[in-house]
């Protein structure tokens, strides 16, 4: 497997992978995710979710030798060719803090990963999903599809099967045999999310994962009422019925959920790479899980995240309601955009600063600026002054969060992140009183 980093700024890869890589590189995610390759996940699920344009982007690029990375991490692979891309953030090869983002963004503090960074890990991402999924599917009810059953007793209520009848019923004793179409809970999606209740249940480090919550348990224990035919010698019959794309125009939320389980279910088949050409992995948007991660803390310093995808939160910019905006997020007197990048020199682009200007406008905020991440273990949290603005004289500001480098486990890594995250907000809260002076740097 080659190891690498997002926005990597160029990596000389060995002769061999540049066949299989070059069936990826350069190439449109939106064009990568399609029916042609459905062991190929990437996250979030709807490309046009934020404003970064991710459908856009590629994942990595190819010139000559010469492999570059973008705002892409996870884990992808074609044929025998596999490549893991970590946060640069993360200085060695333990990527402690892509596992923490993702168990913190899907409501998950489970695995001490003590098996260490590799490919079970990559898998411990699709087990960190499933729960959160399988609660998401849920909401919209318990999956059901038409199915033909057949019946031989006294209520008729569809179509005589004569040949049948006159094979159990002669001689005559009061019963019909029939075929109905009628709804049926126990299905090929119900019986794969099963089966793969039933496969997390023996795996030695996520069995705990379905006892989460109480909202987990009673999705587990639904799914086990409504498939009363399961087997689990019937796992490649299943696997064989779910290969066609699923499609429902009420229970759209099964769509992922599946992909998921089928990924969970088959990753021992997708990490050598049986299909000739197919691509499997399965990956996150830099951008999005650095935001999704922020919103797991700032929400309880009274921040709103507003959501592009349903309108929730949007600021406007005219007085009757028009000129729609984002914010990543805001509340009165306030205005943060997290970038996930290195902005700790002031070098601020161009149009993210007018985007946060105007914001502070239209909402006339006395505080503004931009929260990054840093991999610089000097300081805990730090809190640059960018400048006052003309006008209404707001101050914009960079908040810098330290990533931990240098920690012996994961659990000493959880430990310092959450101790920076409150150094973070301190300094947040603060200003949300009344600005302070230029360049104050937070040390413990």
């Amino acid at each position: 497997m080659l190891r690498t980093t997002d926005n990597n700024g160029g990596k000389e890869i060995e002769a061999h992978f540049l066949p299989d890589f070059g069936i990826i590189a350069n190439k449109r995610i939106s064009n990568l995710i399609s029916d042609d390759n459905p062991n190929l996940l990437i996250f979030p699920n709807d490309l046009n979710q934020n404003s970064d344009k991710i459908s856009e982007e590629h994942i990595f690029s190819l010139l000559d030798s010469t492999l570059t990375t973008g705002n892409i991490m996870g884990f992808i692979g074609v044929n025998n060719s596999e490549i893991s891309i970590q946060s640069r953030f993360a200085k060695n090869n333990q990527d402690y803090f892509l596992h923490y983002m993702l168990q913190k963004v899907f409501s998950i503090n489970l695995f001490d990963l003590k098996h260490g960074i590799n490919n079970e890990s990559i898998f411990d991402f699709l087990l960190y999903l499933f729960p959160f999924y399988l609660k998401k599917a849920l909401r919209q009810g318990l999956y059901k599809e038409y199915h033909r059953q057949e019946y031989n007793d006294s209520n008729v209520k569809g179509t005589i099967d004569f040949s049948r009848h006159i094979r159990k019923n002669v001689p005559f004793v009061g019963n019909v045999a029939y075929k109905v179409r009628e709804h049926s809970f126990d299905n090929k999606i119900t019986q794969l999310i099963r089966h793969t209740i039933e496969f997390v249940k023996q795996h030695k480090f996520a069995h705990g994962i379905l006892d989460l919550d109480s909202e987990t348990q009673n999705c587990v224990n639904e799914i086990l009422l409504a498939t009363p035919s399961y087997n689990n010698r019937d796992r490649t019959i299943i696997l064989n019925k779910n290969l066609k794309q699923f499609s429902h125009p009420y229970f759209f939320e099964y769509r992922e959920l599946k992909k998921i389980c089928m990924q969970i279910l088959t990753f021992e088949g997708l990490k050598y790479g049986k299909e000739k050409d197919k691509v499997y992995g399965l990956l996150f948007d830099g951008a999005w899980l650095w935001e999704e991660y922020l919103n797991t803390f700032l929400i309880n310093s009274g921040f709103n995240h507003p959501k592009n995808k349903n309108s929730e939160g949007a600021i406007y910019l005219f007085n009757n309601s028009k000129g729609k905006r984002f914010p990543d997020f805001w509340k009165k007197n306030f205005i943060l955009d997290a970038k996930y990048k290195r902005l700790a020199d002031k070098k601020v682009d161009r149009n993210d600063m007018n985007q946060i200007i105007s914001y502070m406008y239209v909402k006339k905020a006395e505080i503004g600026g931009f929260i990054v991440p840093s991999d610089n273990n000097e300081y805990e949290a730090k809190e640059i002054k960018i400048g006052q603005l003309n006008g209404y004289a707001g101050e914009v500001y960079i908040w810098v969060l330290s990533i931990p480098q240098q920690t012996d486990n994961f659990m000493e890594f959880c430990i310092r992140m959450k101790k920076n995250e409150i150094f973070l907000t301190d300094l947040i809260e603060k200003q949300n009183d009344k600005a302070h002076t230029a360049n104050k740097v937070y040390m413990p």
